[in-house]
């Protein structure tokens, strides 16, 4: 039977602003990527979605982006590889340390925004975190963007990689993600995510935004949290995904 992780990135708010749909979405999937504190997120924060993950049954998962609140980590910040392998440490620690202290421990890393798309095509910097992720813990899941020069580096290290594919965004033809600034990088029909989705699992294929065949391999499938409609977005793949006979479970070593 095929099967895949569902995952999404979660508390992603942070002081009094809330990211309101995180006890809705925990339901759905099985895998979810804390904001650490750079990007998104606060002690507060970190500690509430931790819980939510343990009450879930939901992998917890460590989300370490570029440190820049105003641009919620999307913006393209120069960074060295050594200052991408401190980012990561500090940033994993963090929720290693609240997740630790609620009886749970933090499964996988998955970097956010620019940083996760820099990491994808630069070798240098996907080095510098698959070493951080290493060193902090290697039994740790590496989520990178699938075929990406960050799951090439995971391997290098022997750390074991989860390729991850997206419902709610368009790809290039060279595997990338369509830059957010172009219209219609984001899917936001919860339907044709869905329908997206079903695809590159089950037939390891997308249809990119040049309308050429890009073939992938898909362990776990992402939706945003702060896409809008996000719930629907959830439900409508989750509910997909059950109906093609693809069983929706945590990512592991044997996927």
């Amino acid at each position: 039977m095929l099967q895949v992780d569902l995952n999404c990135d979660m508390g992603e708010g942070f002081g009094v602003y809330r990211t309101s749909s995180d006890s809705e979405l925990m339901k759905y999937i099985t895998s979810a990527n804390i904001a650490c504190g750079f990007h998104a997120g606060d002690a507060a924060t970190i500690r509430r979605t931790v819980k939510l993950a343990l009450e879930h049954g939901v992998a917890i998962g460590a989300h370490p982006g570029l440190p820049d609140l105003a641009g919620f980590g999307r913006r393209v910040i120069g960074i060295t590889p050594e200052e991408a392998y401190e980012m990561t440490v500090y940033q994993l620690g963090a929720v290693q340390a609240f997740a630790k202290s609620e009886g749970g421990a933090v499964v996988h890393v998955k970097p956010h925004g620019a940083l996760y798309n820099m990491a994808a095509g630069n070798r240098q910097l996907a080095d510098a975190i698959a070493e951080a992720v290493y060193k902090v813990d290697p039994s740790l899941l590496l989520f990178g963007l699938a075929g990406s020069e960050l799951i090439h580096a995971g391997k290098a290290i022997g750390l074991h990689t989860i390729n991850e594919v997206f419902a709610d965004r368009t790809y290039e033809s060279d595997g990338s993600l369509t830059p957010r600034g172009v219209a219609g990088a984001v899917i936001a029909d919860a339907s044709r995510a869905a329908e997206q989705a079903v695809n590159m699992i089950k037939n390891g294929e997308v249809i990119t935004r040049q309308q050429s065949r890009l073939i992938l391999k898909a362990d776990t499938v992402c939706v945003h949290g702060d896409t809008p409609g996000a719930l629907e977005h959830v439900k409508q793949l989750r509910e997909a995904l059950e109906a093609e006979g693809v069983a929706v479970k945590k990512a592991g070593k044997e996927a």
